[in-house]
């Protein structure tokens, strides 16, 4: 198998599990799964937040926004660090929405790799 299907067959199995998942808002995970920009990125689940990563391996990536439950209903998205606040959303699909927009630039497909060995790659070319 090539490295391309690889990532893409590890990133569908993870997001196969969340799905079944009951750790996690299902309802998130739904709309997240449902906005191709965010399906083709590795999703993983940290304190009830759900986070995606250009890379399919830990350590994984920290440069996409990620989704919290908000105290009270409703969703936060905060990051990529845990000090930026980018917005909050009363549903699901909304908080989805707010990460795609903040993707950064040339966010494509996850890596079958950890954050170290994809930072190398880019730097390749």
């Amino acid at each position: 198998m090539d490295v391309d299907g690889a990532a893409e067959d590890i990133t569908e199995a993870a997001w196969v599990k969340l799905l079944n998942a009951d750790y996690v808002d299902g309802g998130l995970v739904r709309a997240a799964y449902a906005e191709p920009r965010l399906r083709q990125l590795f999703p993983w689940v940290g304190m009830w937040e759900l986070h995606f990563s250009r890379c399919a391996e830990i350590p994984f990536t920290w440069d996409v926004p990620y989704i919290a439950p908000r105290k009270g209903g409703g969703f936060r998205v905060e990051g990529p660090s845990r000090s930026e606040s980018v917005g909050v959303a009363d549903n699901a699909e909304a908080a989805v929405a707010i990460v795609a927009d903040h993707l950064p630039p040339g966010c494509g497909p996850a890596f079958a790799g950890n954050r170290h060995e994809l930072a190398a790659q880019e730097t390749r070319g």
